[in-house]
């Protein structure tokens, strides 16, 4: 049965050792690979993506080159940038593989705009990590060429936080619907979406980075899709993880999820933002369905046979 379903790409589907444009561009072809499993079986797609170290290091490389003449660009316009970017690497990488496979499906990358509020408190507490790790040695050095805020990320060293605040509306939703209800495979919600915020009947731009998982709950949620896929490096979200007790979860309810929460099971701005993003999506579809797993399980995801399934 055809289902619509969007697919949130964690970062390493896109970067994995080779930041170059040719090493990213060589990850997301095998990462096509496995999205064409859900085409060729008949599915509507939504994919969505992350940007964190590509942007961060979009930044990096302005400030180092910015002039009066030249200046660096603000986040909101560097993740415009990168979506760019990105989209047009993984647009490219799924013609690729459909072709090799005899399927006729066109695809499209649509610019993707996020509503904020300007008093989420997220601007009072910058949470979200990009760019690059760093050591702590460099992270001391860049603290003093700039006010930027650092967090020790997952054991693999320091990155620069931003305010995360949480999507309200997505601008461009009914475009995103009307393009995969007429069969077009849609790229969108890149890096969390473009931050903006309404102004005098306008959007502006807004300095911050959208959490993606946040971006394609709300995405996934205003196009009804039947299921939110969040991929990330490990098979299974998991309990008590790296402690000899740990435990893959297999099916889950929100109940449990929220349970495991409360228990500070999930680590902030890694697992607990894609379980976080699972139960909103399942609180406003309570007949859909939620998995987090790996980009290499993706094929058996719909058979149940993987992943960490969530139902309401």
């Amino acid at each position: 049965m055809k289902k619509r379903i969007v697919v949130a790409l964690g970062g390493n589907a896109i970067l994995t050792t080779d930041p170059s444009a040719k090493g990213q561009q060589k990850t997301l072809a095998q990462t096509a690979y496995y999205l064409a499993d859900l085409i060729e079986i008949g599915h509507e797609l939504i994919i969505t993506h992350g940007n964190g170290p590509q942007v961060g290091n979009l930044l990096l490389q302005q400030q180092l080159g910015a002039t009066e003449q030249n200046p660096a660009m603000p986040i909101d316009t560097a993740v415009a940038m990168t979506q760019g970017s990105i989209g047009y690497w993984l647009e490219n990488a799924l013609v690729d593989e459909l072709e090799k496979r005899n399927i006729s499906k066109n695809v499209a990358t649509i610019l993707t705009q996020v509503v904020v509020s300007e008093t989420d408190p997220a601007f009072q507490a910058p949470s979200k990590p990009i760019g690059p790790f760093l050591s702590e040695s460099e992270m001391e050095s860049e603290k003093k060429q700039t006010s930027a805020t650092f967090v020790e990320d997952s054991g693999r060293g320091f990155r620069k936080v931003v305010p995360s605040p949480k999507p309200i509306n997505i601008v461009e939703y009914p475009v995103i619907e009307k393009l995969v209800e007429n069969g077009i495979i849609t790229i969108a919600g890149g890096g969390g979406g473009i931050p903006v915020v309404r102004k005098n009947d306008s959007y502006q731009g807004i300095e911050a980075v959208i959490d993606k998982d946040f971006a394609s709950e709300k995405i996934a949620a205003l196009v009804h899709a039947d299921m939110l896929v969040i991929l990330t490096g490990v098979a299974h979200v998991s309990i008590n993880f790296n402690q000899p007790n740990q435990t893959d979860l297999t099916n889950v309810t929100v109940s449990d999820i929220e349970k495991y929460i409360d228990e500070d099971q999930f680590a902030p701005g890694s697992m607990l933002p894609k379980v976080q993003a699972a139960i909103t999506f399942l609180k406003e579809n309570t007949n859909g369905k939620a998995v987090i797993t790996s980009l290499e399980n993706i094929k058996n995801l719909l058979s149940e046979e993987t992943g960490t399934i969530i139902t309401a």
